[in-house]
């Protein structure tokens, strides 16, 4: 199989199925299947949700970030305009990086991270050191969650976000 086919049949899956699994099948990291509703935390951790968007007609970016706690309740909250990005990947790892600070200085150690960047989420929960261009912001997220007192790092669909994308396109 090809690159451009591997990819194709990696955005066919992502298509259909919602948050990130570590099954292997034919050599891909397969996408398991999640429910559209939102999900609560535990009732000892977090929900922290991110997300980022790209202004490039006015050289910018937005940054959102929402933790909420397991009923549901929004405990804290963020907006920022970010930087000028050359990529959404770009803009969502400088999001991802914000809101984890923004978290552990709002004193919340036990964080559910969710985003809906898939590549980003990979990179971020990847064991292996990243070596991209972005593999700088990468280690500083690795190193802001070994810091945490627990963790768990989750993909959801672009719809399952949406306060969060919702506020930082304004």
């Amino acid at each position: 199989m090809d690159n451009r086919s591997t990819v194709e049949v990696q955005n066919q899956l992502f298509m259909h199925f919602g948050s990130v699994s570590l099954h292997r099948m034919y050599g891909l990291e397969v996408l398991k299947n999640s429910r559209e509703a939102w999900e609560p935390p535990l009732e000892s951790a977090f929900k922290l949700n991110f997300d980022a968007a790209v202004f490039s007609k006015v050289n910018r970016s937005g940054v959102e970030a929402i933790i909420c706690n397991y009923k549901g309740e929004i405990m804290v909250a963020m907006s920022a305009r970010g930087p000028v990005v050359h990529s959404s990947e770009e803009g969502e790892l400088l999001a991802c990086r914000k809101a984890i600070k923004f978290g552990i200085d709002a004193g919340f150690s036990r964080l559910v991270i969710e985003g809906d960047n898939v590549n980003v989420i990979k990179a971020i929960s990847s064991q292996a050191a990243n070596l991209s261009l972005l593999g700088n912001v990468v280690e500083d997220i690795k190193h802001l969650i070994r810091g945490l007192q627990w963790v768990s790092i989750s993909h959801i669909r672009r719809s399952r976000n949406k306060v969060t994308h919702v506020s930082a396109t304004r």
